[in-house]
């Protein structure tokens, strides 16, 4: 392939390209918000500036103002440019996961959980460039901008939805993997005072139910089910749904893919303590 045609395939982006295109429409029909539509998406270039823009406008105040975020921020995406693949597939699992989602741009624009997520991505950047009050300072204007705290080390994969985004929290040593649903209210965090490796590993394909919590440095199996207000101490095995509190195991996780199927419902099959 030429120089010119590899180029040209460099700057196709089928999800900036339709994010644009939805904003087009939105201040089509709702000329009010033109000026919104624009300074967050139709002026800027690719979907990282619109992304790092959105965020600091969110993240932004009189301590420290969006320009100084942005300017980090870009720092962050340099460092690290999967940031971007990142979002966009957490963008991706958003539109197919949540029924309320009804265009890709809806998480950019109005979604907390999304935002969230996004900046949490940015901080974690920053913290692993050594930049960790930068990246507390973004932690701490997340959690209060949207009653999410995610602690900047947490390690988070792609893919991730968060519904509603609300009252969510992640410690220090979590990790997440890729394709993980997270419903409102959920605790991945510790049992105590605990130092060093202290929380859960969210294996691939996982799906937390609204309430639920997960405590301590324990593995909840790729492709399980947690069930709402769950209070889950030990390890989970693949492909299991767990129930109650304490959480045990009530049958099987229902499908291949729990955080894609988005399946809460729970029949009970047997009373095995997890």
């Amino acid at each position: 392939m030429a120089r010119d045609q590899v180029k040209v395939v460099e700057r196709i982006d089928p999800v900036w390209d339709r994010l644009r295109h939805e904003a087009e429409e939105i201040a089509r029909q709702e000329p009010g918000l033109g000026g919104f539509i624009y300074s967050a998406v139709l002026e800027h270039d690719t979907f990282e500036d619109a992304l790092a823009h959105r965020l600091a406008q969110r993240l932004g105040n009189a301590d420290l103002g969006a320009d100084s975020v942005i300017k980090a921020f870009q720092d962050a995406l340099q460092a690290e440019p999967e940031i971007g693949f990142a979002a966009r597939a957490d963008m991706i699992a958003t539109f197919d996961r949540d029924p309320a989602c009804h265009r890709y741009i809806d998480p950019l624009l109005y979604f907390k959980g999304y935002q969230a997520l996004q900046a949490h991505r940015m901080a974690h950047r920053l913290w692993e460039l050594g930049r960790k009050d930068f990246a507390y300072y973004i932690q701490s204007r997340v959690s209060m901008v949207s009653s999410m705290d995610i602690h900047p080390a947490a390690k988070i994969g792609k893919g991730i939805m968060i519904d509603h985004g609300h009252d969510i929290v992640i410690g220090e040593t979590c990790v997440i993997e890729d394709n993980v649903s997270i419903m409102q209210g959920v605790t991945l965090g510790g049992t105590g005072k605990e130092a060093g490796d202290r929380h859960p590993k969210i294996r691939y394909g996982v799906l937390i139910g609204a309430g639920a919590k997960v405590l301590g440095n324990i593995e909840i199996g790729h492709c399980s089910r947690v069930a709402a207000c769950s209070v889950v101490l030990h390890d989970v095995p693949p492909n299991r749904t767990v129930a109650g509190v304490p959480a045990k195991i009530v049958g099987t996780a229902g499908c291949a893919e729990p955080a894609r199927a988005m399946d809460h419902q729970v029949e009970p099959v047997a009373d095995e303590t997890v």
